[in-house]
This record gives structure tokens, C-alpha cells and sequence, in this order.
């Protein structure tokens, strides 16, 4: 039986950054309070709520701390060792996603494995054995190949392209330092790449749009709702991402990436149990966005309509250009239009790269909002 929500119900998230303040946001419109567990002060969650708890997402101790004050349980990233949360479970907390979920998605090795199990389009891959050599991994997989660290990759930290035996042993030593366990995947030469947001409770399922994600630098940098794809390539898309979800049986809100190839096959390529960048287009695109149906699928409530109000959306992440103390420049300028919407994330400190916040533009035509976000990107410095 569904647990009973009440007006006062706390989630409580682990990880303070960008995606759990703005489920937070989501969370507060509907009437619900949020506590946070972050290892760190003042994070962008953290400075919307009076309940941030300071403390290791790994320590049982800062665990019980924010359960205490939790009714349900959630997560901004998937980096959470799942012993963790099996723990809170085993204690009576309802965590979205579950640990059995978590488990299968964090290690990207396992998540395939779960995938092609289903028979769900991917990559080919294969664990990189200790000792193994690059000859061996391009009999198998060709000599241009991908090296993935299994656990804690994310805007392509973790992900290594390998094109000969130097490259492999640069990237072999660069990524161990970053998770001891590795995997290598096909080179795909892909024509696209799509994501799709997936919302499951135990009632219902439903999919946001297709979109296109472009990559800068192997960070998300720009996003295009809907994808400009022929009908038949959205399909496969969006039942790929379902049936993705259900490999890994999955409840709660996940993004997931897609390769299409030049003959229009989909593939996944990976996917994240939690908000998703390729989804921040739906707070001023969509009905619901997919941080409010987020919180509803973790309180097992009723999910919103995921349908665009308007025909398009660009989304432009404002990535950092320096390191050091954040500051804001050009705001002003870039929401001298009506269609101009700008997030902030208020991350005390910038690095080059780092999401800061991001611009999302509607409009009837998608050649005037993706010219019109752009313009409105280059003049924001965060």
C-alpha cells in the first residue's frame, strides 16, 4: 500500500547541487519542505532550506541524521554507494530510486550488461581485465574504441576516446586514478544524440519529448526539444528509454542518452537515475517539469502532463570560462526578451567547464529560438 503523503511530508535528498535545488523548488510550489545531506556548506540546495545537514553521503551516522527528518528518501546523483541505502531501506525508508536500481546503474559495466540481458540495443563492450592490452580490446571491438571508468564518470569525466596503444595506456592510467575498474566500449559513429526523460510511479510510466543534446567539450551544452527527427527515429527512441527503465526496474524520473546511427538504429548509450540536464528545458517548456513529476514519482503521487506548451525549446547551458568566485555578468541584456529565461544555480565558486546555469528560450520556430538562446547565452558570464 502506497505510504500516506501528508501536507508536511519531507523528502530528503542526497548530494545540495543544481538538480536537487531545483527539485527543492519543485518540492516547496506543491507544499512540501526538503532537507538536504551534502558534504559540504552552502551548496545551491542547501542555501534554500532550513534543513542542510553537513556530512559524508557515505557515513551511516549523517544517514540516520537526515532519515530522521525525512519521510521519503531520494537522490541527486547516482554515485551513492548502494550499501547506503539498502541500510535506510532495511530501516523503513521508502528511497526512489531503490538500491536494487542504483546498483545495476551506477557500475556503467552493469548497466549494459542488465540492458543487453532485455535485449535493448547498446554498444558493444567488454570489462577491461587486469593486464589486458589494447591489441586484444581492438580484435574485439576495432582499433578506435572508448575506455570508461564503470562508477563516477559524468560530463566526460571518466571517458577516455583510444585510437592506438599510446592513447590506451594514457587513458588506462588517467582513469584508474579516478575509479580502479574499467571498461571499453565500440566506437559508434553516431549521426546524433538524442535523451529522453522517463517518469515511472507504480501506477503509471510516461516520456518527455525526444530531444537532441549537443556536446561541448563532452559536457551537455546545448539541447533541442524536439529533436529534429523523422517520426519512425522518435518511436524507437522513446520505446528504447522505456523499455530501458523497466530493464533495471526502475521507479522515480531517469534521463536517458541515445546514439541513432546512420542507418537509424537507436542505441543507449548510458542512463541516469535522477533529473537529467537534457530535461531542464521542461521547467519553462512543459506542463510539469520533470522536477515536479520527479518529486510526485518519489511521493507515489498522480504524474503531470509531460506536453510542450509551445512547439519548441532551446536550453543552453552557461558553463564556467575561469576559476575562482563566481560572479554574474550580462543578465540584464540577455532577458531584454520575453521568450529569455535564465537560471541561476548559485554556486559560490566557478571552474572552467562547471554548469552554472543555464538559458532556455520558446518560441514558434526553432530557427528563431536556437538563434535567439544563443545570443542570449553569449552575453550571460557566470
Amino acid at each position: 500500500m502506497p505510504q500516506t503523503v501528508r501536507h508536511a511530508t519531507t523528502i530528503g535528498i542526497l548530494g545540495g547541487g543544481q538538480l536537487a535545488r531545483m527539485s527543492a523548488l519543485a518540492a516547496y510550489r506543491l507544499g512540501y519542505h526538503v532537507a538536504i545531506l551534502d558534504h559540504e556548506r552552502h551548496t545551491p540546495a542547501g542555501e534554500i532550506t532550513h534543513l542542510e545537514f553537513v556530512g559524508s553521503l557515505h557515513n551511516r551516522r549523517h544517514l540516520r541524521r537526515l532519515a530522521r527528518h525525512a519521510d521519503f528518501i531520494t537522490l541527486e546523483n547516482e554515485f551513492v554507494d548502494t550499501h547506503r541505502l539498502e541500510y535506510l531501506e532495511r530501516h523503513g525508508h521508502r528511497v526512489v530510486p531503490s538500491s536494487r536500481t542504483i546498483a545495476l546503474i551506477q557500475d556503467k559495466l552493469l548497466q549494459k550488461e542488465a540492458l543487453r540481458r532485455r535485449g535493448i540495443p547498446v554498444p558493444r563492450f567488454l570489462p577491461v581485465e587486469t593486464g589486458q592490452d589494447y591489441a586484444a580490446l581492438a580484435r574485439q571491438l576495432g582499433r578506435t574504441f572508448l575506455l570508461k571508468s564503470r562508477k563516477m564518470g559524468y560530463d566526460g569525466y571518466g571517458n577516455a576516446l583510444v585510437r592506438s596503444e599510446r592513447t590506451f595506456h594514457d587513458a588506462h592510467r588517467r582513469l584508474t586514478l579516478r575509479h580502479t575498474k574499467l571498461m571499453a566500449e565500440e566506437y559508434v559513429p553516431f549521426t546524433m544524440e538524442l535523451a529522453v526523460m522517463v517518469v515511472r510511479t507504480r501506477r503509471e510510466i510516461a516520456t518527455y519529448p525526444v530531444v537532441q543534446t549537443i556536446q561541448r567539450n563532452h559536457i551537455c551544452h546545448t539541447v533541442i526539444a524536439p529533436a529534429p527527427v523523422a517520426p519512425p527515429v522518435a518511436r524507437r527512441a522513446r520505446e528504447v528509454a522505456l523499455r530501458a527503465v523497466r530493464a533495471v526496474g526502475g521507479y522515480g524520473l531517469y534521463g536517458v542518452e541515445l546514439f541513432v546511427r546512420k542507418d537509424g538504429a537507436v542505441l543507449v548509450n548510458e542512463m541516469a537515475p535522477r533529473p537529467h540536464n537534457s530535461g531542464h528545458y521542461t521547467i519553462d517548456a512543459c506542463v510539469t517539469s520533470q522536477f515536479e513529476n520527479h518529486v510526485r514519482s518519489v511521493l507515489g503521487l498522480p504524474l503531470g502532463s509531460t506536453a510542450m506548451t509551445r512547439p519548441y525549446a532551446v536550453m543552453i547551458n552557461l558553463l564556467g570560462t575561469r576559476d575562482g568566485r563566481a560572479t554574474e555578468r550580462g543578465a540584464d541584456s540577455a532577458l531584454r526578451h520575453p521568450d529569455v529565461r535564465l537560471h541561476v544555480y548559485g554556486k559560490r565558486d566557478v571552474r572552467r567547464g562547471r554548469k552554472m546555469g543555464h538559458i532556455t528560450v520558446t518560441g514558434e520556430s526553432l530557427t528563431a529560438v536556437l538563434a535567439l538562446a544563443r545570443r542570449a547565452a553569449g552575453r550571460v558570464r557566470l
